[in-house]
């Protein structure tokens, strides 16, 4: 029997997202082969654990909007219009992107960084030879548990952003918690949520799938454990940027 040839470097990721692609819609059939311990283990990582953080960013991001937006409002007697600024903002672009960012940080990281691990320790190779296949075993749950978090995440972004927004405004320009939110409700609408809700999927999927894709073919050893976990962490942080520009692309197109 002929030994399989590996794949050159350039067809890699179109082999391996082909295969996240095979197995998940195996998974919808009822034919997943990975334990529902480590899905509830990777659920939890993602999402309970990872809010403080988010919270933490998006607030001060918020913060940072409103202020420099109320310095420059102000100037033409408009600063009611920091909490359009603010709210738009958050709900269509920063909260999404800031989430995304450090989830790719935090979590994409140590999706290399384990998988990379147990490449050089052989652990891989011992769940090929028990006959599990290394996407459906490990791949996927991590997949699906960013899927299922990141829009979870998006809300407390949203929230927490409009919050620094909220304070920031009260403090600089006086405008009471009643007329920010009542201004805020009325500049948002569903096309901004629901873009950035389709934003935080695509992220979620995105860094769900480099952080493992590059732990899977990091090189053996301790140096490339350390290369796979900056790698996955760069092309997260770059592949972010580029889909956003995608979708801002695409709404400018679609008038929303």
């Amino acid at each position: 029997m002929t030994p399989k040839r590996p794949l050159r470097l350039p067809l890699r990721p179109v082999a391996f997202l082909g295969e996240v692609l095979i197995v998940t819609t195996a998974m919808f059939g009822g034919r997943h082969r990975f334990r529902t311990k480590d899905l509830a283990q990777v659920l939890a990582d993602c999402g309970a654990r990872a809010v403080p953080i988010v919270i933490v960013v998006n607030l001060l991001v918020g913060a940072i909007l409103a202020f420099v937006g109320a310095v420059q409002l102000v100037k033409f007697g408009a600063g009611i219009y920091v909490a359009d600024l603010v709210g738009i903002a958050v709900a269509r672009e920063m909260a999404a992107i800031i989430t995304a960012v450090v989830m790719a940080g935090r979590t994409g990281a140590a999706f290399a960084a384990e998988i990379a691990t147990m490449q050089s320790n052989e652990e891989v190779d011992a769940l090929e030879v028990l006959g599990l296949h290394p996407v459906n075993f490990l791949v996927l749950p991590r997949v699906m548990a960013l899927l299922a978090m990141m829009p979870l995440l998006y809300v407390y972004g949203c929230v927490t952003g409009l919050l620094g927004g909220m304070v920031v405004a009260g403090g600089m320009l006086d405008i009471s918690p009643a007329a920010y939110l009542d201004r805020t409700l009325e500049a948002l609408d569903w096309s901004h949520l629901g873009l950035g809700f389709a934003k935080s999927f695509v992220f979620g999927a995105m860094i769900g799938m480099v952080g493992s894709y590059f732990g899977l073919y990091a090189q053996r050893n301790a140096a490339g454990v350390g290369v796979a976990t900056t790698s996955a962490v760069v092309t997260c942080i770059v592949a972010i940027i580029v889909i956003d520009a995608i979708f801002a692309i695409c709404a400018n197109a679609l008038g929303i």
